[in-house]
């Protein structure tokens, strides 16, 4: 095991959790907070500059535990880690615009856990795959998918926990709650970063499937099978699809739209993380 990955996973592990203390955790929220109070600037404080820094040393983490001296090695734990990266990058990004420390809450513990799942579960090597032309930029958009997609479905959760939270009994914990979610833009905004973050994975999710269907020996070296990867990554494409039709056509919204992207997200995690945590860990085959 490379000892820059450990440094690394380590250094980005405790960054997320410092960054997630900092500015991210329930009850660092003021009470004065308001929706219309502006979301402060990408680094413009400790927080987000911690956050970034943990972005920085997980993506070295990732290149140290991806491309090893042994090889190119990928699995569930690489996958998972890599997913999260692209989340938390793209939630450092969000943060220019809106107030997205709710959402820290919610993403930066389990950053943190994944940064160090390839320290554990190193993953299987690839190294005769990733010669062939058209693997890695076929890797490189499943994991972006995954990435936006598992923000989108962090996206729906808070949502849905804010809605019960608006409509729910006025309890002292409820108010805690509500005062916590005052640092959220309003409903009707994370609804448009929503549909936002499904569109844009949507993209990647088709490319890769694309790729996938159409370039299957170039890719993998066989000719395409409708293995549970690939019949679970056609379901969860067809799910989003779905929702965005309906979004388009019907003006699907709420509860509707939030429980179409928590199965989509559910049935994609299924397609590559959960396959090939049953071949490593449970069936412990390559």
């Amino acid at each position: 095991m490379s000892i820059l990955l450990v440094i690394a996973a380590a250094a980005a592990a405790l960054l997320y959790m410092l960054a997630w203390f900092r500015s991210g955790r329930p009850g660092v929220a003021s009470a004065e907070a308001t929706e219309s109070s502006p979301a402060p600037a990408a680094g413009s404080d400790a927080g987000s500059l911690v956050l970034l820094a943990g972005v920085a040393a997980h993506a070295v983490a990732l290149y140290a535990g991806i491309g090893t001296d042994t090889g190119f090695r990928f699995g569930f734990a690489q996958a998972l880690s890599a997913t999260f990266w692209v989340g938390t990058a793209m939630l450092w990004f969000e943060g220019l615009s809106v107030r997205v420390e709710a959402l820290r809450a919610i993403v930066l513990p389990i950053a943190a856990l994944t940064s160090l799942l390839p320290l554990v579960f190193p993953g299987s090597d690839f190294s005769s795959e990733a010669v062939r032309p058209l693997f890695l930029p076929h890797l490189l958009a499943g994991t972006l998918a995954y990435g936006i997609l598992m923000l989108a479905a962090l996206h729906a959760t808070l949502m849905t926990a804010a809605e019960r939270a608006l409509h729910g009994p006025g309890s002292d914990a409820a108010s805690l709650f509500a005062r916590w979610l005052d640092r959220l833009p309003p409903l009707l905004v994370l609804e448009r970063i929503l549909f936002r973050f499904i569109a844009v994975g949507f993209v990647l999710l088709t490319l890769t499937a694309l790729s996938g269907i159409l370039f299957s020996e170039e890719i993998f070296g066989r000719p395409l099978r409708l293995d549970h990867k690939t019949v679970f990554t056609l379901i969860s494409w067809a799910l989003f699809g779905v929702l965005l039709i309906g979004r388009r056509l019907r003006g699907w919204r709420g509860r509707t739209a939030l429980r179409l992207t928590l199965a989509g997200f559910a049935v994609l995690l299924l397609a590559y993380v959960g396959t090939r945590f049953v071949l490593e860990v449970i069936l412990q085959r390559g």
